[in-house]
Parts: structure tokens; C-alpha cells; sequence
């Protein structure tokens, strides 16, 4: 029956596995979620979503759906003064689990109306009307597995409200990053050293309770040499134009770089559109302030791991044709497409990271750019989880 919300999950992308979708099915059919939406909210939540970074298309896909739906949460402030005075939790008994009934929701949803439109006044202990400490399939602090639970610790928060809040916006992976994020996603770049070279500068802890140990107590000191990442970067940001937008994102990116000190080298370099046959040191791209593309590929071992940021979009003839550069001073002897082949062929471990969304590569103005560099680079989004896709292609090297 919630067939629909199967696929607005998918639309949403949480990725629901038929197998995880059975599964919440049979959870239903065994009672799990009782009569509550909230209850189904949870149980939902709890079968299909596989990590927290899907929590909030989760309660977007929910809150969609549910759109309008009223729970019993919506009550008169007179029912909640009611059962606020409610009596300890009764005992269950065996005769209460025996003689209870299973109703389906719209059951439920009926005979809550009519009690609503019929009681006057509190009431507890009951098995009928709306209260506290019974059998009554409406209330809190009573007995019916089949109920509506109206009232406790979830007053005026049904599932389609906290839904609708939507608390874990900021677990999503797929958000534009920020300085600290770029910083952690650059660390899983790392690859350390064997202990074989440099001074023995590191107190090996083990080591020293070891030998303290075998000294009969007597401290001895341990030291070894350090592990260090082995990893080098080179980070390459396109800069102006159609990247204005995204100006304070480069500079975040840019702290980041900066503030990554865990790399054995880190080299970072901007250039407009594409490159050709300089690089600049910052982002005003001017050529006093640059150094030879070639410089750059000489020097530097293919070892390095190469990050290019920008949003690939420019006119054709920017990547195809000689003299294509805009720059009105300079004029390329060779098509810039053949300078990022250049790149790829020296470094092996490339990939390119864009921050227009995926969905929109085929559909932007830049498309036919966007096109011709997705088949020299392996491209990816800017965002958390694209920056991890691209962060496991570098480390694979291939």
C-alpha cells in the first residue's frame, strides 16, 4: 500500500533495497509500527535508511508524502489538560493481552473522530474513551498494542512535523563542502611511510613498557622513527569568470589546501577556463605572477596525485583550436584539450572536481566542455560525497 513512497525515497536518493523495502513490509504486516504514524516513522527510518548522511532526504521523502496528513497530536488544548493529569502505568495482564483488538488505521482515525466529537470531559482507567492508565485505544499510560497513543513524551511532535523540521540537514554528504570538510576528505589521501629512514625521533609506547618491563621496573625509553605521509598533491583551481559564484568556495578550498599539513608536498596552482602553457600562483591568473606549465611537468614526479577544481564550461574553441586562450596578450600554440591530456598522461592519479550539480552537466551552457574533459578526467562533484568518490579513485591510482 505505500508503494508511492517506495519511490519518492528513490527520488529523494535514499537508496531502498527491494530486500530492505520486504522487509519493512513483513515489520507492518507483523505490527511493529502499530496504528502510529510516528511509530511507522521510526520503524521506516530505522529498516530503510542505511547511514545518518540519508537521514535528511529520508524526512524529506517522508514529510512529501505525508504532506497534510493529520495526526492525533492535533487535538484540543482541553484534552491535553486532561491528560495531564494522568495515573501511574497500570499492570498488564494476561486477560488484557487476550481480549484486546487489532484496528487498522482508518479504523482508528474514525473512532478517535467520533470520541473527540462526543467526550466532555477526563477520564482514566477507562477502555473507551480518551485517557490514561487503561485499555481505551486512545491515551497514554494504559494497555492496547493496537492503539493510538496520544499524549506522553511525544506532545505536538508528530512524524510529519519532525519530518518537516528536518534535524539532520547537516549529516547530508552530498551539500557543498566547506573548509573543514575538504580539510578531512584530503586526509584520507594519506599513505605513510615504512620506518626505515629518518632519525628516531617518535616514543615508541609499547616498545618502552616493554623494556621498562624486562628492566624490572627500571624506565627505559624506546624511541623509533616516525611515519610520515608519502602522499603529494597537486592542486590546480580555475579562477574567474563563470567561477565567480563559486569564489567562496575556492577560498575555502584554498584555506584548506593550506592548512593540509599532513602531505608530504602540496603544490597549488590556478589557471582561467583551461590551461595552456602557464600556471598561475594566484587567483588574479596574470602573467607576471606565473610559471611554465612545462616547469610544472617536469619537475614535479608522476607520483603526485592531481586535483583540478572548476566548473569545465567555456567556449569549444577554448579546448580545440589554436590561439583559443582568452587572453587578448597571449596566444596558444597548441588546443588546451591537449594541455589536460598532457596532464593525465604525466600523472596517472587525476581526477577533476566540478561545482555544478551532476544533473545539470549535459543540460548547462558548458555541457560540450564539460563533455570533452569528463573523457580525459574522471570528474566529480564538489560536494562531501562526491570529494570522497574522487579521493578513493585517487588512492586506486587508476
Amino acid at each position: 500500500m505505500f508503494t508511492d513512497f517506495y519511490y519518492i525515497l528513490k527520488a529523494n536518493g535514499v537508496p531502498v533495497a527491494m530486500n530492505e523495502w520486504y522487509a519493512l513490509l513483513d515489520a507492518l504486516e507483523m505490527g511493529l509500527a502499530g496504528s502510529s504514524l510516528t511509530s511507522f516513522y521510526q520503524l521506516c527510518r530505522a529498516v530503510l535508511v542505511k547511514t545518518e548522511a540519508h537521514y535528511d532526504r529520508f524526512d524529506l521523502a517522508f514529510a512529501q508524502y505525508f504532506h497534510g496528513v493529520e495526526t492525533p497530536e492535533d487535538l484540543p488544548e482541553s484534552i491535553w489538560d486532561w491528560l495531564n493529569n494522568n495515573l501511574p502505568p497500570i499492570e498488564i495482564t494476561e486477560e488484557m493481552r487476550r481480549n484486546h483488538k487489532q484496528l487498522d488505521l482508518e479504523t482508528l482515525k474514525k473512532m478517535l473522530e467520533e470520541r473527540l466529537a462526543e467526550q466532555t470531559e477526563e477520564h482514566h482507567g477507562g477502555n473507551h474513551w480518551i485517557g490514561t492508565g487503561g485499555t481505551s485505544p486512545f491515551g497514554h499510560s494504559g494497555y492496547h498494542p493496537g492503539g493510538i497513543r496520544i499524549g506522553g513524551e511525544s506532545r505536538n511532535k508528530s512524524a510529519v512535523k519532525v519530518a518537516g523540521e528536518r534535524q539532520f540537514r547537516d549529516f547530508r554528504n552530498d551539500t557543498v563542502i566547506d573548509t573543514r570538510q575538504f580539510q578531512l576528505a584530503l586526509r584520507k589521501l594519506r599513505q605513510f611511510t615504512t620506518r626505515l629512514e629518518g632519525a628516531k625521533t617518535e616514543l615508541d609506547i609499547e616498545g618502552t613498557v616493554q623494556a621498562t618491563s624486562k628492566n624490572a621496573g627500571r624506565l627505559e625509553l624506546i624511541w623509533e622513527r616516525p611515519r610520515e605521509n608519502a602522499i603529494k598533491v597537486l592542486l590546480l583551481m580555475d579562477s574567474g569568470g563563470s567561477m565567480y559564484p563559486y569564489t567562496r568556495l575556492c577560498n575555502q578550498l584554498f584555506a584548506a589546501a593550506n592548512r593540509s599539513k599532513h602531505f608530504k608536498d602540496l603544490q597549488v596552482y590556478y589557471f582561467h577556463n583551461c590551461f595552456y602553457d602557464l600556471l598561475y600562483l594566484d587567483p588574479r591568473c596574470i602573467a607576471r605572477n606565473s610559471i611554465e606549465t612545462d616547469h610544472v611537468l617536469r619537475t614535479l614526479d608522476e607520483d603526485y596525485r592531481v586535483i583540478l577544481v572548476g566548473d569545465a564550461s567555456m567556449a569549444p574553441t577554448e579546448l580545440t583550436a589554436r590561439g583559443g586562450i582568452i587572453d587578448w596578450d597571449r596566444f596558444n600554440q597548441e588546443p588546451g584539450i591537449d594541455w589536460l591530456k598532457r596532464l593525465k598522461k604525466r600523472f596517472e592519479a587525476s581526477i577533476w572536481l566540478n561545482p555544478i550539480p551532476a544533473r545539470y552537466w549535459e543540460l548547462s551552457e558548458g555541457a560540450f566542455t564539460i563533455k570533452m574533459i569528463r573523457d580525459v578526467f574522471p570528474m566529480f562533484e564538489l560536494t562531501v560525497e562526491g570529494l570522497d568518490m574522487a579521493v578513493k579513485k585517487l588512492r586506486a591510482r587508476n
